[in-house]
């Protein structure tokens, strides 16, 4: 159950772009385990706000807090290590699928999570994903498979947020579902996406509308 502290707090945020002001004086709080889906047209800056959160993308003016820590550059190295994040479009390199997820856990920050990876078979199990999958060369993967193991990959790492960008927008309504239902298993963990799928709004605790905002 989402508790009344904020994992996320994001202070009258503005990002500018030359002439291009994507959303001004944006503000949010998302609660610790809560789970909150921004709606809205494409090109409003919803990706943009998630690349904000993990320092990809300053800010214009504003602030940005994870768990009480101002996200800048002397925090987010350590902010992105209790952050996972899912974009539209994963770029998963070079090598096999197995080979992918388990380089995350090669790094010493997560070495003490290795044991999760023995979650794979039921994770994959879950998504529609065959074992066989792991012997697969990722660069060969559709779109929709790409997008479901990035979420895997996440939740492996058992990050406190995590950042979800379209998670379900190459998949059909059946994979959109398994998605679904396993997000909504997933318990204690802060949630922040974006998406256009009815079906995916049902994880939410909140759905909120982006903001359009006039250049």
């Amino acid at each position: 159950m989402p508790t009344s502290d904020p994992a996320i707090k994001i202070s009258r945020l503005t990002v500018q772009f030359g002439d291009k002001v994507p959303f001004r004086d944006f503000s949010l709080e998302v609660r610790t385990g809560e789970r909150v889906i921004l709606t809205g047209d494409s090109g409003l800056g919803k990706s943009t706000l998630l690349k904000s959160l993990l320092g990809f993308t300053p800010p214009t003016s504003g602030e940005i807090f994870i768990h009480g820590i101002p996200v800048n550059g002397e925090t987010v190295w350590h902010l992105r290590s209790r952050v996972a994040y899912v974009p539209q479009e994963p770029e998963l390199g070079e090598g096999t699928l197995r080979q992918w997820f388990e380089q995350p856990f090669t790094y010493k920050a997560n070495t003490h999570l290795k044991g999760n990876l023995s979650r794979l078979p039921e994770l994959l199990d879950c998504l529609s994903l065959p074992l066989t999958a792991l012997d697969t060369e990722v660069e060969t993967l559709s779109g929709g498979e790409k997008q479901r193991a990035a979420l895997i990959a996440a939740l492996l790492l058992d990050r406190e947020i995590l950042l979800l960008d379209e998670p379900t927008s190459a998949l059909d309504q059946k994979n959109s579902l398994a998605v679904v239902s396993l997000l909504q298993s997933v318990t204690g963990t802060t949630i922040l996406g974006v998406s256009h799928d009815t079906a995916f709004l049902t994880v939410a605790d909140r759905v909120i509308p982006f903001p359009t905002m006039g250049n």
